[in-house]
């Protein structure tokens, strides 16, 4: 008998959805049906679950883990075979030693595609139509124009990544009639949302052409600093940049000077470089920065916790029938 250890909230449906799919095994449920609201009413996602919510105990016991638990509990979970994470990034335990030998690691692409493009197309029309602007504004009841604004129709959109987030991104622009360039690692196979696909190593010749860049990267040693202050000086003037990988992806310091000095137009951010930022950070109040703490996946859609919960549910069966695993991690590449 397997022992799975489940540490995301479930619903009476997804319990039951879990259980089916592996009727021989027994599972433990560490959650209940939700997490506790966050201010405001919003329901927290946190990369990582707080330490007190699974026990070392309950990590000696597990054979499998579904949900994210700190790093450092891992040195209890001696039988553990197989990990399934609740997020798309995994850089918390792809680090050599983290977990036991010969653990298999697969994540939740997948879940979060809708979502997070959705949030990213938010970020971006309030930029084009300077909402942001208007929105600081009407706090000092101020009704003026604040000039002329952009469209999404023939813009050229640069997607950084092209997995579920970054194709459903570029599925939503090239649907309103951008033009969209593909941007990935290896492999120019062109999808159908997609006017081009480049590799990387292209990324210097691509910047000054972009009106958007998106960056939906994974965090790894390789996307540290990639929109550097030399790469973010040749952005095409006015381009509008969104983050919504890691945000150390982006530099900072030269992300704020272009916003202040106007060679950019506007930057959305869900993700951000410290994080969360502290307070008095010039980025709160640059008036063409979007910024949110965080919050584009998680579980504040509830379509998102389904698909998770569908993505946990699928991946049991097939570990309990000796099957192989969706969305496996190469712990080398780290994602």
């Amino acid at each position: 008998m397997k022992h799975i250890l489940v540490t995301v909230p479930v619903s009476q449906a997804q319990r039951e959805a879990l259980q089916a799919a592996a009727p021989q095994e027994e599972l433990r449920f560490r959650l209940g049906e939700s997490l506790p609201s966050g201010r405001g009413g919003a329901l927290p996602f946190p990369d990582l679950l707080p330490a007190e919510a699974v026990t070392p105990e309950d990590l000696a016991w597990a054979h499998a883990v579904l949900g994210n638990v700190q790093p450092d509990l891992l040195k209890h979970a001696a039988h553990l075979e197989w990990m399934q994470t609740s997020s798309a990034g995994v850089e918390f335990y792809t680090a050599p030693g983290v977990l036991p030998e010969g653990t298999a690691l697969t994540n939740a692409t997948g879940a979060y595609g809708l979502a997070i493009s959705e949030h990213m197309l938010g970020m971006l029309l309030m930029i084009d139509k300077k909402l942001e602007l208007y929105r600081d504004g009407q706090r000092q009841e101020l009704w003026a124009s604040q000039g002329n604004v952009r469209s999404v129709y023939g813009a050229h959109v640069l997607v950084l990544g092209m997995g579920d987030i970054g194709g459903s991104f570029g599925r939503l622009c090239k649907a309103m009639g951008a033009r969209v360039t593909g941007v990935r690692r290896t492999n120019t196979a062109k999808p159908d949302y997609a006017d081009q696909v480049r590799l990387m190593e292209d990324l210097d010749q691509l910047l000054p052409e972009a009106d958007v860049v998106a960056v939906t990267l994974p965090g790894t040693p390789a996307t540290r600093n990639l929109l550097s202050r030399e790469r973010i000086s040749r952005m095409k003037p006015g381009a509008v940049v969104l983050n919504v990988g890691r945000g150390y992806i982006i530099d900072t310091e030269a992300l704020c000077d272009g916003l202040e000095s106007g060679h950019l137009g506007g930057a959305g951010l869900d993700v951000t470089d410290p994080e969360p930022l502290p307070a008095g950070h010039r980025l709160w109040q640059l008036p063409t920065a979007v910024v949110t703490p965080h919050v584009s996946g998680g579980y504040h859609l509830q379509e998102t916790h389904n698909r998770i919960a569908g993505i946990f549910a699928e991946n049991l069966r097939r570990f309990v029938n000796g099957e192989a695993l969706k969305n496996q991690v190469d712990l080398a590449a780290g994602y």
